[in-house]
């Protein structure tokens, strides 16, 4: 299961964040807010982490 983790405003910011947790060995999901079929690099993204990991994206956060 995934939990939700933050909104951001586009997909390049979401792809950096994407890079970052993925360097910390962490499993994350992107999606954008009008799903895959419309999807457009410019509108918000929902980034998802898995449920039991959420706490060690938050300490990811915090430190960065």
């Amino acid at each position: 299961m995934w939990a939700k983790l933050m909104e951001v405003e586009n997909a390049y910011v979401a792809e950096m964040w994407k890079e970052l947790f993925h360097a910390e060995a962490l499993a994350v999901l992107v999606v954008p807010a009008s799903g895959w079929e419309k999807a457009a690099e410019l509108e918000p993204h929902t980034i998802y982490v898995p449920w039991g990991k959420l706490h060690v994206a938050r300490e990811i956060m915090r430190k960065v």
